[in-house]
């Protein structure tokens, strides 16, 4: 494997990990605003990586599927929430749980705002964010002209791409993701005890089906955002 392929894997794990614990610090946050101070006061309304972290989710498993098969996987030590504390359990629950996708939407939309401004304010920018596009890789000799320019670029493309693809696998229906917080309230009493009893057949379903039903989600997002790009 080269430096610089070596590099941009560790761009991504970094990126993971600001993805990830913004995404339990947005559960944190709106769960505070809507009564429940329960995460706050672990001090899980934070970006520090540190109180979000999952040892094996968030640092082993993403560490050993990157170097290995490529695909980067992992999660982070999930947000406890007593919706007790909620005024409306259904409503408030709801927009806990679609407070973390909605903030890797968000924040892959702000990444390619900034590369835009970039692209606009040096050429050098706009060629790496092409090669990156088109190529997946820029050339050494164009990461090595800006070494400023060019790991902002890799930083917020890889921004775009994982928050995308977090937000999608996070909202799948299946135990114990957020979509399935959001199914179950509006499941039958009789449904709702098969939804929850699931286990490890929601399990095999995420680990052997859900990279391919989010790459249908987000295959034609992330060609939407790199067309942008390209026009530039």
């Amino acid at each position: 494997m080269s430096q610089q392929a070596i590099v941009l894997k560790i761009f991504q794990f970094v990126i993971l990990l600001f993805a990830l614990s913004l995404h339990e610090a947005a559960h944190a946050w709106m769960a505070s605003r809507l009564g429940d101070q329960t995460a706050r006061m672990l001090g899980r309304v934070t970006l520090n990586p540190i109180k979000h972290i999952d040892p094996f989710g968030t640092l082993l498993l993403p560490l050993i599927t990157l170097f290995t098969s490529g695909l980067l996987f992992g999660w982070a030590k999930p947000t406890p929430v007593n919706t007790r504390n909620f005024k409306r359990i259904v409503r408030d629950d709801i927009l806990t749980t679609l407070a973390g996708p909605v903030s890797n939407i968000l924040t892959a939309v702000a990444s390619l705002i900034a590369l835009v401004i970039i692209a606009k304010t040096t050429p050098i920018g706009e060629a790496v964010i092409k090669e990156l596009v088109v190529l997946g890789m820029p050339a050494p000799d164009l990461m090595a002209a800006s070494p400023i320019v060019s790991p902002l670029v890799i930083l917020f493309y890889y921004g775009i791409v994982l928050n995308l693809f977090l937000a999608a696998f996070n909202l799948l229906p299946l135990p114990p993701l957020d979509g399935s917080h959001i199914i179950r309230h509006f499941l039958p009493y009789n449904a709702l005890r098969m939804y929850d009893s699931l286990g490890m057949i929601s399990l095999f379903l995420i680990f052997f089906f859900g990279g391919r039903v989010v790459m249908i989600i987000v295959g034609p997002a992330l060609e939407a955002f790199n067309q942008v790009l390209l026009a530039l």
